[in-house]
């Protein structure tokens, strides 16, 4: 090759005893190699050797001597003489795939191929490691635009409920859920419509959570490795605790909560008027009396509906109304038609009737952050755990928006029907009974618990100092309403129903504890089980 070259110095015989140099299995020295290369390169015309051949074979003895930066000026040089050559775009792939560009090396290969590049020659390109590289920067492409997307839905739920929340209490100030149907109807719609939203939004959450919790401990430990330093109880801690986030989140959502009915049901020949007072209200209100009544111990005053969703849809549940026995003292029975009435304003509004996607959501997040509790992880750097905390803000904002309107239009409901006085008098005793019922007991619990003496009966007690009942009651009434309420302040209530005029007589002052055959035997009943229940907790 040496005596050809000496005869005649072509690109051709350059080439030729370039491949001499590099053979396997003689003595290799690329730089004379690259020399006699580089000298065929200058004097080709194109005629007797291919130009791309000889940048080809300089490109690859560069690579073969680790050269990149050598390898790096030969492929800016071709792209400034030849950008539109195979090899031009072949070498740029290399040099992308080299720099951790890989779409780039993507695009590049694939204009190779267009150009010439052999099948095998991009596919052995791909399977060095490049396809690998690009599917994963495409699952993490992927993910940070669903992670990002998930956080803006987040964002406009939060939002959203805001500017409903604020539509709402502007229609009520103004009056027109009082004189427009289709404002009301409109806004009862969008609380449906963006609580179920909001309800199936947490469950298509709880993936991201969940790769989110992996991603977390897996970069924590990427860093870890970069660093040379591997704090082996820190990785165990991040690892025990990402799997019990997991098994918590799953947990939540497998286990179910036994529901039961509350207190004990009222027979109908315990109070006889009491069910007929009840029937007496739904017939003027036009809709279907309740089907049972449940009596507590405390001063719960509520409603609900139970059996089958189906049935609540269908309007065919049945009603409960929810009483508690330390309300009912010095409750007068025109005031009570006038709450009941609110209550039953609750199912003709169809209330009862929905809820269930708010509750279960709401179950769930308090199952899933119980299992956190438990297991101790309910820490700083559980990215579960301040998801719950987010998503419970969001919701309740939301849910609870919802709510205090429902109790507002059932306020209606009730003034309507039986005066803006009775309803106010029943709400301020309710308040004030509540207030007083729990002063009560604190003390019976303490006595119980020094053991100065056996408990009274809770239930008829006067004990308590009236200027510490006024005060307290004073400012429960006065309070202002906030997004955390589930009910709107009293001052509010009756300030949205102070316009409404209705010709009621409220005279009547007969109390709701004689409606019951025997009220004493009743208390006495209710006080020995909350005698029980503090004997057994102390």
């Amino acid at each position: 090759m040496s005596k050809a070259v000496a005869s005649n110095k072509s690109a051709y015989n350059l080439l030729a005893l370039s491949y001499c140099y590099i053979f396997p299995g003689t003595t290799q020295n690329y730089d004379k190699a690259l020399e006699l290369l580089n000298e065929a390169r200058q004097l080709s015309n194109g005629d007797d050797v291919d130009i791309d051949i000889l940048s080809l074979k300089i490109g690859q003895i560069q690579l073969q001597k680790g050269s990149i930066t050598e390898f790096r000026t030969t492929t800016n040089t071709l792209e400034k003489e030849q950008p539109d050559k195979m090899i031009t775009h072949y070498f740029s792939a290399l040099i992308a795939a080299e720099d951790k560009e890989w779409k780039t090396a993507e695009k590049e290969i694939l204009i190779a191929k267009k150009l010439g590049l052999a099948d095998d020659a991009v596919q052995a390109f791909f399977d060095s490691g490049v396809k690998s590289q690009l599917t994963k920067r495409l699952y993490i492409n992927y993910f940070i635009w669903v992670t990002s997307i998930w956080a803006i839905g987040l964002l406009l739920l939060y939002i959203i409920g805001k500017i409903l929340s604020i539509i709402t209490v502007n229609s009520i100030e103004n009056g027109l859920l009082n004189e427009d149907r289709k404002t009301k109807n409109f806004i009862r719609s969008s609380y449906k419509l963006l609580i179920n939203i909001g309800g199936i939004y947490y469950y298509l959450s709880l993936p991201i959570i969940l790769v989110l919790v992996i991603a977390f401990v897996v970069g924590v430990f990427y860093i870890f490795l970069l660093i040379g330093q591997m704090p082996i109880k820190l990785m165990l801690l991040l690892i025990v605790g990402s799997c019990f986030t997991i098994y918590g989140m799953i947990r939540s959502l497998l286990v179910r909560i036994k529901y039961s009915d509350p207190g004990r049901e009222l027979k109908n020949e315990e109070a006889p008027g009491l069910f007929n007072l009840a029937k007496d209200v739904a017939n003027k209100l036009e809709t279907r009396p309740i089907d049972e009544i449940r009596i507590t111990l405390g001063t719960d005053l509520a409603v609900y509906e139970r059996v089958s969703w189906k049935q609540k849809l269908q309007d065919r549940a049945q009603r409960i109304l929810i009483l508690g026995v330390g309300v009912i003292k010095d409750f007068k029975q025109n005031d009570f038609r006038a709450v009941l009435a609110h209550e039953y304003g609750h199912f003709s509004h169809r209330d009862t009737a929905g809820g269930d996607v708010a509750l279960r959501v709401r179950n769930d997040i308090n199952k899933y952050f119980y299992a956190l509790y438990a297991a101790g992880q309910n820490v700083w750097w559980n990215l579960a755990f301040h998801f719950l905390r987010l998503y419970n803000f969001i919701f309740s904002r939301i849910s609870f928006g919802s709510t205090r309107l429902q109790e507002v239009l059932a306020d209606r409901v009730a003034a309507q029907t039986y005066g803006v006085v009775a309803f106010q008098n029943g709400l301020t005793y309710v308040i004030r009974r509540d207030i007083e019922f729990n002063k009560s007991a604190n003390q019976e619990v303490d006595a119980i618990r020094n053991a100065t003496r056996p408990i009274n009966n809770i239930y008829d007690q006067s004990k308590i100092s009236n200027t510490e009942i006024e005060s307290e009651l004073k400012a429960a009434l006065n309070r202002k309403t906030t997004e955390d309420d589930t009910h709107p302040s009293p001052v509010d209530r009756f300030k949205y129903i102070s316009k409404i005029e209705t010709q009621v007589n409220t005279q009547d002052s007969s109390l709701v504890k004689e409606l019951f055959v025997n009220w004493d035997s009743l208390t006495e009943e209710m006080s020995k089980l909350i005698e029980k229940q503090i004997i057994k907790n102390i």
